[in-house]
């Protein structure tokens, strides 16, 4: 110390710019001769003691810095200088400086990736003017909290209300577009009049709907999407006023919607052609009872609020009961904010992994800080000597932060290119489910959030290690030469070790718990046999609209048979209403013995399947009693109905239900039961096991009403099944039904198995990409682990040589090490198991992500805890082992 002093008198005097370096040099080389004397006379070797005495010196390059450091300079070219010093020490340490970087690139890259995907469906502003005014408007009845709403009551709600600026409705569709070369099906969306100009949709050209287009047995009218205008008409100007064939009727182009134009919310969806509802073809929409799938939306009036305008439509509806107390029974409006609307269904899911890539982020950042504490205790002669020769400790502090916010800095771009690349799959593996998907890309938001969060770890993981300065012992430091640690330094990277695991447990139990559910649906039972099965949308030759029911019925008939005739087709039938997990329709009845009800919101319910006689083969369906519907189910013969097991015990107890009758609302006679057969899972694999279960109904095409059979012919489904791959299957029976007509489309072909997948795509999104947050957690705590553990072997490599020296073999240090090591990696386990009991619960309560699986499911804790200590005994293995290789003797040669 005596030296040292006499070092610092020698530089208090005020050295010249250009001398500085010079003298300074030889003032440094004259104290580094003094230590190396020490060292010979000690008994070292000349190039040990040229290497101890740099150490103790701090090295040529830290004492010329405290120097600088003393004598204060101005802040920009002390800035420079920090950056300067900085960058020299990383480049130093390419094997620290790489591990950090890449560790913050993945936590920042995965947080930007995933913030990309919030910013766009949960944070960006809706691109409608005012977009707090909107409401979705829908109609609550009995059976249906958000049921469609009737045509008629749809105006008079329009009329009556005295808080809406605007309601608008709309109803998804499908049109046959011909006359334009090949035969397609086109998307299509019935509006009301009110429905763009309440969104603030202006068209490319022409115009929208004038009001009272859109009431019944007005002039035919379209307006078709932007994409649809580039591709029909090559984006000519001349399209308005253009004529559309669409189901064998003429619409006249009035407009053009605008291709950002994607309402993407509830019912409502962005479609190639746009038509007046008045011009929907279904005779139901004159009836204030029907629903038909017609859903509104609405603009408050300024000044009103969501309550104001929800008690004012109550009233509206209270007084429509009173006028019409049969069809309006108990019939109320509901109003829902558009945007909860919109996100209500994913918000929980993106929430829930926007926590769990936080948690990635703070061990990330929790990593590189105890790598710079090992870092730091490896510097701390460095630091000691600088604080000897006048450096500030403040300017020390500042030093450590320049280092650590230019590796988080440079962490950031790299994490910028991951999250690059990482958005991109994010958006794959997106489900179709969720909505403004299109608008989720890096704009300037994500970008400030990048920056923001590198900026932030660099802060967090810099303080640590600089804060440490302010505890410094100054002369034991100098005197100890920068050999061993003291017990808090270790201490704090221990529980900074237990914190990374305790974490990463959390992770890894919710990821488990994802995975355990999927395994579950997995083995729930459809109600039928998916596998081989495919089905696809048909609808038949504009000729054939309005062409009256026997021509529909033959049409059918010759349909089938041209179907079941093409390759490898070993069932085939004709669906008109619900489809398994893709479409569903209810129907209204009352039990033999009962009073007919009032209305039909007295009615009993269930799920309407309208199939022909090969449906119970094509589909794989169980029968479990009597018999199925069969070719005598004609329009000639009583009406017939199968049921299935669900309805049975609901409605007929523990009686034999074959040949009891039922009253379906739109017949006049009694309809007869003549089987029973399996329940299938309408709304997906558990919906309809968490849900009490939906009664279904099976009923023959052939007896349908006259109205509905005329229907028929705009589109329907067909289910097929094949002893080919479904490809191969499609072609062949799109062959043999294009070779019956041309005019004929076929569109939307898909197999069971894939809607079935379709129905999962949620559960399978956020499992993926927990399990790779959860893998991400896994592998970076294990680098901390690592790096405590080798830091421990470094430090107490003494002590181990003096241990062997003494008689222990290299098995008792290999144990040491790996019990000091297993003990950490316990203390964060039962930590983790702690925190993960109570996030688990919460992941549980608000979303439906968990199936059949409690959020405390002993076997995946006991598996992701076994997982956890597997993988932290194996980062101990490496340092296990150099510590076994430590020579004794070169240990007490060097004391």
């Amino acid at each position: 110390m005596k030296k040292l002093r006499v070092l610092w008198m020698r530089l208090g005097g005020v050295f010249s710019a250009g001398q500085e370096n010079d003298e300074f040099d030889a003032e440094i080389a004259s104290h580094l001769q003094m230590h190396i004397d020490d060292n010979l006379r000690a008994g070292m070797t000349a190039a040990q003691a040229r290497r101890d005495a740099l150490v103790k010196l701090g090295g040529v390059e830290q004492t010329r810095q405290a120097y600088r450091e003393r004598r204060g300079l101005p802040w920009m070219e002390t800035l420079a200088q920090d950056l300067r010093f900085a960058l020299r020490l990383l480049a130093k340490s390419p094997g620290f400086t790489a591990v950090a970087i890449a560790t913050l690139a993945l936590g920042v890259g995965a947080n930007t990736a995933l913030f990309s995907v919030v910013n766009g469906v949960l944070l960006h502003p809706l691109p409608y003017p005012h977009a707090d005014e909107l409401v979705t408007v829908h109609a609550s009845k009995q059976n249906f909290a958000e049921g469609s709403i009737s045509y008629l009551n749809f105006r008079d709600w329009q009329r009556d209300n005295t808080t809406l600026a605007a309601l608008a409705v709309s109803r998804g569709t499908g049109f046959s577009l011909t006359g334009m070369g090949d035969a397609e099906e086109m998307r299509g969306e019935l509006v009301s009049s009110d429905f763009f100009p309440l969104l603030g949709v202006k068209p490319v050209i022409g115009r929208l709907f004038a009001p009272h287009e859109d009431e019944i047995g007005r002039e035919p009218l379209a307006m078709i999407s932007e994409g649809f205008w580039q591709r029909k008409f090559g984006s000519r100007p001349d399209a308005p006023g253009k004529v559309l064939t669409l189901d064998g009727r003429n619409y006249t182009i009035v407009g053009v919607v605008p291709a950002n134009f994607n309402l993407a919310v509830g019912n409502f969806r962005a479609a190639d052609i746009y038509v007046p509802i008045g011009q929907f073809r279904n005779p139901a929409l004159n009836e204030r009872a029907a629903g038909l799938g017609i859903h509104g939306i609405a603009r408050l009036k300024p000044g009103v609020t969501f309550e104001q305008a929800q008690a004012d439509m109550q009233q509206v509806s209270e007084r429509l009961e009173r006028e019409y107390p049969e069809e309006d029974k108990d019939i109320r409006a509901k109003l829902i904010p558009f945007e909860f609307a919109m996100v209500r269904d994913v918000k929980p899911l993106l929430l829930i992994l926007m926590g769990a890539v936080g948690f990635v982020l703070l061990i990330a950042c929790v990593n590189i800080a105890n790598l710079l504490l090992v870092r730091s205790n490896v510097r701390a002669q460095e630091f000691a000597v600088r604080s000897a020769l006048g450096a500030r400790r403040g300017r020390l502090l500042r030093q450590l932060l320049t280092e650590s916010l230019m590796l988080s800095l440079a962490g950031g771009l790299l994490g910028l290119l991951l999250a690059s690349w990482g958005t991109r799959i994010i958006l794959q593996l997106l489900p179709q489910a969720i909505p403004r998907a299109a608008e989720v890309h890096m704009s300037g938001a994500v970008l400030g959030f990048t920056l923001l969060v590198s900026l932030a770890a660099g802060t967090l993981f810099g303080l640590m290690p600089g804060l440490k300065l302010f505890r410094q012992d100054l002369q034991s430091t100098l005197k100890d030469g920068g050999r061993g640690t003291s017990g808090a330094r270790q201490r704090t990277q221990n529980w900074l070790v237990i914190f990374q695991m305790a974490t990463t447990l959390v992770l890894l139990a919710g990821a488990g718990l994802m995975i355990r559910s999927l395994e579950k649906l997995s083995r729930v039972d459809t109600g039928f046999q998916p596998h081989g099965v495919m089905t696809f949308g048909m609808e038949a030759s504009p000729s054939l609209m309005g062409a009256g029911s026997d021509a529909t019925r033959a049409y059918l008939r010759e349909a089938h048979a041209r179907i079941a005739a093409a390759p490898g087709v070993e069932a085939v039938s004709f669906s008109w209403a619900a489809l398994p997990m893709d479409s569903d329709d209810e129907q209204l009845f009352w039990l033999e013995g009962e009073p007919k009800p009032q209305n039909e919101n007295a009615m009993h319910w269930a799920i309407r399947y309208l199939v022909e006689p090969g449906y119970l083969r094509a589909m794989g369906i169980p029968l479990l009693k009597g018999r199925f519907l069969g070719e005598r189910d004609d329009d000639h013969a009583p009406r017939a109905v199968v049921i299935d097991d669900v309805f049975a015990k609901k409605f007929f107890g523990n009686d034999d239900p074959i040949g009891k009758r039922v009253f379906l609302e739109q017949f006049d006679d009694a309809a007869t039961v003549v089987g029973v057969v399996g329940h299938v899972n309408q709304w997906g694999l558990d919906n309809d096991a968490v849900n009490p279960l939906r009664a279904e109904l099976y009923q023959a095409m052939m007896q349908m009403p006259e109205q509905q059979l005329g229907l028929v012919p705009m589109g329907m489904d067909v289910v097929v099944r094949s002893k080919y791959d479904a490809n191969t299957a499609f072609d062949g029976v799109r062959k043999a039904i294009t070779q019956m007509n041309h005019e004929q489309v076929v569109y939307n072909p898909q197999t069971m198995d894939s809607v079935i997948g379709d129905t999962l795509a949620g559960r399978r999104f956020s499992m993926i990409l927990l399990a790779a947050f959860a893998g991400t957690a896994l592998l970076l705590a294990s680098i901390g682990m690592y790096g405590v553990i080798s830091y421990l072997v470094a430090q107490h490599a003494r002590e181990i040589g003096v241990r062997m020296a003494l008689g222990a073999d290299r098995g008792d240090v290999f144990r040491w090490v790996l019990t000091r090591g297993g003990r950490l990696a316990a203390w964060g386990t039962l930590a983790g198991v702690v925190a993960a009991l109570g996030l688990t619960q919460v992941m549980a309560r608000f979303s439906s992500l968990l199936y059949e699986v409690h959020a405390y499911d002993p076997w995946t804790l006991a598996g992701v805890i076994l997982l956890l200590m597997a993988v932290a005994l194996a980062a101990c293995y490496l340092p296990a082992r150099r510590a076994m290789r430590i020579d004794p003797m070169r240990v007490l040669r060097t004391e």
